[in-house]
């Protein structure tokens, strides 16, 4: 008797099973950091979007798993899953050239349909509509896998231990090479692609020998996948976050932030958020700048340092604040911490941030590590890391400012930007009597025309530093910095502390901040609801255009 050959079959190999339960163990993480990735610009990177994200994805997965078990149980057909591969993964191809519009669509109708936390609702909905599903499907893989694998109750632990332990081992590497490798050098689209073609990879390969083996049923949708994913491929790759912008001098990644350059006759600006925000400006004509930097030019004609301050600026950016000290206080010594170096090589680039001047240093770090590490006075101490309701609660609390105020010179200053402004019970209370416990004066003052406010605060005494300021103002011998110091000087108001204070234990800055954020959204949109309200939408499109 011949004896028979055993068809060719992926599934004769548990190699492959346990490879298949890696790989999509390995995607949905990249997925999962990738979601993230895509709607930081559009909500920021807070604590408050990764729960979302986090969140909804393991519901995702659960629902996943116990669909999966029972589908593997009633019908163990392996063709289901692999099928599920391709779905996943042109799904995931389809993230970056659909992705962007559903969450702009998304954001727009949310704003119309609830009454506040915007950024919850609309976070919430987007990841919903584009990640629920996708990792809905591969949260089937490991219980249908051990469907196929085991064939009887002996071995059944330890198959289900390796199995668990290659989509373990997935889920790590899916972790840290998005982050740490293909979205700093590829981008978040050419990522979501990766790992879309993973996907679609081992599909081919589960199919493929499944037609070397006589069973062709799945080639025809093998194709029609491949097909798609070029398409995708085509469409999705290198598109725009912004994508109504023209023109933009840059568009890029880094492992912190989505980053873009806009350029015109007048200004060059930094934007790491893509709705709204201006995290740097450059004037090319060399003329204060209009927004909340020139405002902060206040802290050291508050001190005694004349034109020579030593100061210290925690978010550095591409050096807007830096390069105004230089103008301004030509004697000036500044050091500059940035977490993101490729914000500080645009700072060389486009905003005209001479970093071979020896009176100015850019350090890459944390600003709370680089101030706990300290060791230098400085006049001025700038914190400006806050970005929307993105605050380090590290860089928020009582221990934060004491290390602030360790590291002034006698009567230096500490100015901080909150680019939100909020009632007394709001973030700026919590901020300004945190700050109050460690500093014995403290003013704060709105920056006219915009949101943001700052907040000044010293050892010294309150009318002693006023009464610096004043002189110094009038010594100013420029005369467009003179006349804003004389309105900063009127606007500014001082605190009367409370009792709120944020620590490194307790400092829920996001919560507080998605609070005011919720009141200048429901401020801006007041107008355009009414409208909605009594003429519909063909009232609002003829509103907004």
């Amino acid at each position: 008797m011949t004896p028979t050959t055993k068809p060719a079959s992926a599934l004769n190999s548990r190699f492959f099973l346990y490879a298949a339960g890696f790989f999509a163990g390995m995607s949905l993480m990249a997925v999962e950091i990738g979601a993230n990735r895509l709607l930081a610009p559009y909500f920021s990177s807070s604590q408050i979007v990764w729960t979302i994200v986090i969140g909804t994805i393991m519901i995702a997965m659960a629902l996943g798993n116990v669909w999966g078990g029972r589908t593997a149980d009633r019908d163990p057909n392996p063709d289901r899953l692999f099928r599920r591969f391709l779905v996943a993964a042109i799904w995931i191809a389809a993230i970056p050239s659909v992705g962007k519009y559903v969450i702009i669509g998304i954001s727009g109708l949310v704003i119309f349909a609830v009454s506040g936390n915007y950024l919850v609702w609309a976070a919430l909905a987007s990841c919903i509509a584009l990640f629920v599903f996708p990792l809905f499907l591969l949260g089937t893989t490991t219980p249908s896998l051990c469907r196929y694998i085991i064939k009887s109750t002996e071995d059944s632990g330890s198959v289900v231990g390796k199995l668990g332990a290659a989509n373990t081992i997935g889920s790590i590497i899916g972790t840290f090479l998005p982050t740490f490798v293909t979205i700093p050098a590829a981008g978040t689209a050419v990522t979501f692609l990766i790992f879309g073609g993973v996907l679609l990879a081992v599909a081919a390969v589960y199919f493929i020998g499944e037609a070397v083996g006589g069973k062709r049923r799945g080639l025809v949708g093998l194709i029609i996948s491949c097909l798609l994913f070029a398409v995708f491929c085509v469409l999705g790759h290198g598109g725009s976050f912004a994508f109504w912008e023209k023109g933009l001098a840059y568009e890029g990644e880094s492992v912190y932030n989505y980053l873009q350059v806009k350029e015109d006759d007048t200004r060059v600006v930094l934007s790491t958020n893509v709705l709204v925000g201006v995290q740097s400006i450059r004037m090319k004509q060399g003329v204060l700048t209009g927004f909340y930097y020139d405002d902060a030019l206040a802290a050291p004609m508050m001190t005694e340092a004349g034109d020579s301050p030593r100061v210290l600026i925690l978010g550095n950016g591409t050096g807007t604040y830096m390069n105004q000290l230089r103008r301004y206080f030509p004697g000036s010594h500044v050091d500059g911490v940035e977490i993101d170096e490729k914000i500080t090589a645009l700072a060389d680039e486009y905003f005209g941030l001479d970093l071979s001047d020896p009176q100015i240093k850019v350090y890459t770090g944390d600003g709370r590590a680089f101030i706990n590490a300290n060791t230098k006075k400085y006049d001025v101490i700038m914190v400006d890391a806050y970005q929307d309701i993105t605050i380090p609660f590290s860089m928020s609390s009582v221990e934060f400012f004491t290390k602030l105020r360790d590291s002034l010179s006698p009567g230096g200053v500490m100015v901080m930007n909150m680019n939100m402004r909020s009632g007394e019970d709001g973030i700026n209370g919590y901020l300004c009597d945190t700050a109050a416990s460690v500093f014995s004066s403290v003013f704060s003052g709105d920056v006219y025309g915009s949101t943001n406010r700052e907040i000044f605060a010293s050892t010294r005494d309150a009318d002693q530093l006023l009464d610096i300021f004043a002189k110094n103002i009038t010594a100013c011998a420029d005369p467009a910095l003179t006349s804003h110091m004389r309105q900063i000087y009127l606007r500014l108001e001082r605190y009367i502390p409370g009792g709120r204070i944020l620590t490194d234990d307790k400092a829920p800055v996001e919560l507080l901040g998605m609070a005011a954020l919720d009141k200048i959204i429901e401020d801006e949109i007041s107008d355009f609801k009414e409208i909605f309200k009594s003429e519909g939408i063909s009232g609002l499109i003829r509103a907004i255009g």
